[in-house]
């Protein structure tokens, strides 16, 4: 049965009455030789087509990768494909899950962008040698799903934050939720700039999570304070310039965060996380940082 909850009123649980989700122990990333902006489809990207620094995109990738692998992270590398410069961008074509059991399960994302489309059969391909299981929704029915950009796992429960509304459709969320059998907590987006949940939205352990405020709508706020006791808000310059709210704690301690957003650090040390700046400017010009340009799985 799903259980989709658009409001605060529909919460009928405390997260520690939620079962318990193994952290991931691996991450995913596709090497960018074919990363460039050809094309613009987020706003991000005005001004940027075939703008790409390659040789210092690999080595931003790079410092990214040794940042995973210093948390402790096993790192994954996929090779890109000619002809999909966005495919570095791995969050977005898959919404992988490890079972109670142990076995591990994805659904596969309908991507909203016809060039980004062709991206999603080449992780399906990588997921059957991984032995995950396979799911898809119908393309018919629910046009658009785009993975870990907008679905996002809370950390330790088995409990999905689900943005919606620029790439992903809110009725989506009932198919995921029945298939994976997990609660899903929507939250509408309505700034074309942070079109993605992973955007303005940093799960960074089970009580705290750093977020853009301006980005959601009144009830969505209002769920994500209901959940979260400790609610850490980037101020707007550095959610839209540095992407701060992109940045990722794979571990519950460590934050990888693009360098340069220098309030959001600050606050970050305050509560008591250990920041490992990175610099991913030319990801940046795309309209992706440290989130996007990796899938944490099991």
């Amino acid at each position: 049965m799903s259980n989709v909850i658009t409001s605060a009123s529909q919460l009928k649980f405390k997260l520690s009455d939620l079962p318990d989700l193994p952290a991931p122990g691996r991450v995913l990333m596709v090497r960018p030789d074919h990363f460039s902006i050809d094309y613009v489809i987020n706003p991000h990207m005005e001004g940027f087509v075939g703008k790409v620094n390659k040789a210092k995109a690999l080595q931003q990738w790079e410092q990214v990768r040794n940042a995973f692998a210093q948390t402790g992270l096993e790192v994954v590398e996929m090779e890109g494909k000619p002809g999909l410069p966005d495919m570095v961008f791995s969050a977005n074509q898959s919404l992988p899950y490890c079972k109670p059991d142990g076995t591990n399960e994805v659904i596969m994302s309908i991507m909203n962008s016809p060039y980004r489309q062709p991206e999603v059969p080449h992780f399906a391909d990588w997921y059957d040698e991984q032995g995950y299981t396979r799911h898809h929704l119908d393309g018919e029915i629910l046009p658009i799903f785009e993975g870990m950009g907008d679905g996002i796992w809370h950390p330790g429960r088995r409990l999905l934050w689900g943005g919606y509304g620029f790439r992903t459709s809110k009725d989506a969320y009932d198919f995921i939720s029945e298939t994976f059998e997990v609660p899903v907590v929507a939250l509408a987006l309505h700034k074309p700039q942070f079109y993605h949940l992973d955007t303005c939205f940093c799960v960074l352990n089970e009580d705290s999570v750093l977020i853009y405020p301006k980005a959601f709508e009144p009830e969505g706020l209002k769920l994500i304070r209901s959940l979260f006791t400790n609610v850490i808000e980037a101020p707007e310059e550095e959610a839209l310039q540095q992407f701060a709210c992109n940045a990722t704690c794979p571990d519950g301690k460590h934050v990888i965060i693009q360098s340069g957003a220098k309030q959001t650090t600050r606050a970050l040390k305050d509560a008591g996380f250990e920041i490992i700046e990175v610099e991913t400017g030319e990801f940046l010009k795309s309209g992706g940082s440290v989130f996007c340009m990796k899938l944490l799985l099991w």
